[in-house]
Order: C-alpha cells, then sequence, then structure tokens
C-alpha cells in the first residue's frame, strides 16, 4: 500500500521523539498566563510538526540513496529497493515543505517569517555527514526548534522556558543520534562520511554520547525551579533520567546489538511520559 511505504520512508512513529516537546512548548505558552488554548492552533502546530518533519526526513532519503543501496543495513530502504522512487520522494519533500510554511502563515506572521529558517536547519541536516562530524548537533537543533516554535505560535514572542525546554531536546536528541550513528561507524568512514564515531571510536564517542546526556538532566532540573514546578514534573523527569541512564547501560562498545532498542523505544517512551507529567503538573496543579 503506497501510503503504508510513505510512512516507512518517513518513518513516521519517529514524529514522536519531538511532538511532545511540541505540546509542552504549546502548554507553556497558556501556563505563562499569556495566551488561551485554542483547538485551531493545537492543529496548526501539529500539522507544522507533521510536515517538517517528514519533509526532512524524506529529504535526508532521497539525499543519501546512493550511501543507503551501498549498506547492507540500509539497502532495504524505500528508495533503493525501488519501491519509491527518487522523483516521487522529492516531490513529497516540496510538498511537505509547502504545506509547513502555509501553516505557518495561518499560525501568525514572525512563525511564517521564521519558517524558512527552520526549513533552512531541518532540510540542510542532511547534507552534514558530508563536511563535519558535527551532524549530530544540527539534528539537535532542528528538533530543539519544536517547543520554542509551539511556544511562539501562541504568543509571538520568545521566553527563556521554551528556550531551556529547546536546549534540553538539542542535548537528549544529540547524544542519542550519536547512539545510532555507532550502527554505521566503518560504512561511514568507507564512504569519507563524518560523524562522531568515525572522528572519536565508539568509545569515545560513547562517552560525548553519555556527556550530552548528562547535560540533558541537569536541563531537567535546571527547567524544575524556573518554571516552578511540582512534584508531578519531577516524576516525569525522574522517569526521563532515568530512561537516559538505562539506554546507555544497554549499549556497550563491544555490544551494539540493543542500539535500536536504546534509540527509538526507549527515547520514545521517554519523550511521551516526560509530557505527560510536564502537561498534568501545568493543568491538574494548576
Amino acid at each position: 500500500m503506497i501510503i503504508k511505504k510513505y510512512l516507512s520512508l518517513i518513518k513516521f512513529s519517529h514524529t514522536i521523539f519531538a511532538m511532545p516537546f511540541a505540546l509542552i512548548g504549546f502548554g507553556l505558552a497558556i501556563y505563562s498566563g499569556k495566551a488561551n488554548f485554542s483547538w485551531l492552533l493545537l492543529i496548526l502546530v501539529i500539522a507544522c510538526m507533521v510536515f517538517a518533519r517528514s519533509a526532512a526526513m524524506a529529504f535526508n532519503r532521497y539525499i543519501d540513496r546512493r550511501f543507503d543501496a551501498s549498506n547492507p543495513r540500509t539497502a532495504v530502504r524505500e528508495i533503493p529497493s525501488g519501491q519509491i522512487s527518487a522523483g516521487a520522494a522529492l516531490t513529497f519533500v516540496i510538498v511537505c515543505s509547502i504545506a509547513f510554511v502555509t501553516c505557518t502563515w495561518f499560525i501568525n506572521p514572525l512563525c511564517f517569517y521564521l519558517s524558512p529558517v527552520a526549513l533552512l536547519v531541518i532540510l540542510g541536516y542532511s547534507y552534514t555527514k558530508r563536511f563535519t562530524p558535527l551532524c549530530h548537533l544540527v539534528l539537535g537543533i532542528g528538533l530543539g526548534l519544536a517547543p520554542i516554535g509551539a511556544y511562539m505560535a501562541l504568543t509571538e514572542t520568545f521566553a527563556w522556558l521554551p528556550v531551556l525546554v529547546g536546549v534540553l531536546v538539542f542535548c537528549w536528541v544529540s547524544g542519542f543520534d550519536i547512539i545510532y550513528a555507532l550502527q554505521d561507524e566503518t560504512f561511514d568512514r568507507s564512504q569519507k562520511l563524518n560523524s562522531i564515531p568515525v572522528l572519536l571510536g565508539t568509545i569515545k564517542a560513547l562517552r560525548v554520547s553519555e556527556l550530552l546526556h548528562l547535560v540533558s538532566a541537569l536541563l531537567i532540573i535546571a527547567i524544575y525551579f524556573t518554571g516552578h514546578f511540582s512534584w508531578l514534573y519531577l516524576c516525569g523527569g525522574s522517569i526521563f533520567i532515568g530512561l537516559l541512564w538505562y539506554q546507555h547501560s544497554i549499549v556497550k562498545p563491544n555490544d551494539l546489538s540493543r542500539v535500536t532498542l536504546a534509540f527509538g523505544t526507549t527515547n520514545g517512551i521517554a519523550s511521551v511520559i516526560f509530557c505527560a507529567f510536564v502537561c498534568a503538573d501545568m493543568f491538574l496543579l494548576a
């Protein structure tokens, strides 16, 4: 079924990484007292997230199609296996990008004017492995924009609290993307592609990931005090930090067999649980 193929192309299930933090940013705007709840804006924010991420993921698959075809781990992906043509994938990218910008037009002028910047970051990420090992950080920036953008959708302003949440997402995503990249260290080195694992090797790359996730944990604490949250936030934050620790406990330099579990399942659960507790703190205990 063609829809199923496109959902697989963009790994639609991975939307769960950034979407909960966009909802946190949306909730923070209401919690701050600077905006009122709006179903229309909530739908538009969710649509922006879906369209932006779909465009970014499909573009990444389009740009990397030659490398994916040569890599045994990725040769079964939709474009190299012939399930979706390169032209069709690029058309999908263009449609999703236009839809994203259109949604920002209906949100507010500031979001609309900044939408090309957001697209530049999330689409530009696909080129970064060709010239810098800091590609993971660019991905982190792209997803870190989610809570900031959602906050701006309601308030048309910047504020420190959603920025702190954005930095949390930046560190968290950059850290787990380094773990994911461990699978392709040998292949990337053979193709002269860049990544932290290629630059530093498996052991040191894991240390960098651990450092980024340590900063994430510290930011969880900083956000607690900055936002004047209560025990529900602490519960969600503790679970989030515990799952960060768990993914590092199951990925070892000499055993990468559970990278997929650490990357997908653990981080997806962490983001949803954290979002649920933070939103409950903001609106059930308000």
